[in-house]
């Protein structure tokens, strides 16, 4: 057992320094970004300030009457009795196809929450809407996390584990130096949570940081996807943000639990 985890260990920390070396999508980069740089010049100089205001009040919305909303879009109870099943096979014995069962869920989820973002985008786009369709956004993007998280036995219903999912978001939309550095942070947030030794937490500082990432990373498509036909770009926009904030979030809500099961391993040796 303590063979294969670390063996999967390896794998996901591979796949994390391939994540922050910036692999992004070749679609995006080679298609939609040209057509980006071409319409930068014309955004308005206030658009950043107002996606600021505009993330950090959907934040605000969702937090503080969303959340119930957004849980009656999934089945939580069924996701934990499937996460519970499948961590009940892991201890029982360790095997490659019991860790597939557990990573499925959240791959589901992550697959067809961008699908219907894509959808979702290009259809608002179509009529020109751009900055209405934020909360909506937000709110997939939270709902996909969410998923992601219990699928592996996390819940976010402590300060804490909110911290940590807006750190999530933040450091998915970042590069270079800064990312590493929150990412970095992230890891030492997950073991304070794992050991009880929870820092202080600022939920509001963390909205906001967050929002700063969102309309910094979407200030062009944002704007692009408020003109009418044009708009219809936001659909591949949308689903290649919450493609790659899934993608880090079940990194490391993956990389989480593994090192759960092996500090649980080490402890069980120990009282042995």
């Amino acid at each position: 057992m303590k063979h294969l985890l670390e063996e999967q260990i390896k794998e996901i920390n591979k796949k994390e320094e391939l994540f922050l070396q910036g692999k992004d999508n070749t679609y995006l980069n080679q298609k939609i970004n040209p057509l980006l740089d071409k319409v930068r010049d014309k955004i308005p100089a206030n658009l950043k300030n107002t996606l600021d205001k505009a993330f950090f009040k959907a934040f605000e919305l969702i937090y503080e009457k969303g959340i119930d909303v957004i849980e009656k879009t999934y089945n939580k109870n069924s996701i934990l009795v499937d996460y519970d099943i499948n961590n009940q096979a892991m201890n029982k014995k360790l095997t490659k196809k019991h860790i597939k069962d557990l990573d499925n869920p959240s791959l589901n989820s992550s697959r067809f929450n961008s699908a219907f973002s894509a959808v979702e985008g290009s259809v608002l786009g179509l009529f020109g809407i751009g900055l209405p369709d934020i909360p909506v956004f937000l709110g997939l993007i939270i709902k996909s996390i969410n998923e992601i998280s219990l699928s592996y036995g996390f819940t976010n219903e402590k300060e804490e584990e909110k911290a940590y999912l807006l750190l999530l978001i933040q450091a998915s939309l970042l590069k270079g130096k800064e990312q590493r550095e929150l990412n970095m942070r992230i890891d030492q947030l997950a073991y304070a949570i794992e050991n009880g030794n929870v820092p202080a937490l600022n939920i509001k500082k963390e909205m906001k940081a967050a929002s700063s990432c969102f309309s910094e990373a979407l200030l062009t498509a944002k704007f692009i996807q408020g003109t009418p036909i044009v708009g219809a770009i936001g659909g591949v926009i949308n689903h290649s943000y919450i493609k790659k904030i899934t993608a880090y979030s079940q990194i490391k809500y993956k990389k989480r639990y593994l090192l759960k099961k092996i500090n649980e391993q080490y402890a069980n040796t120990i009282t042995d």
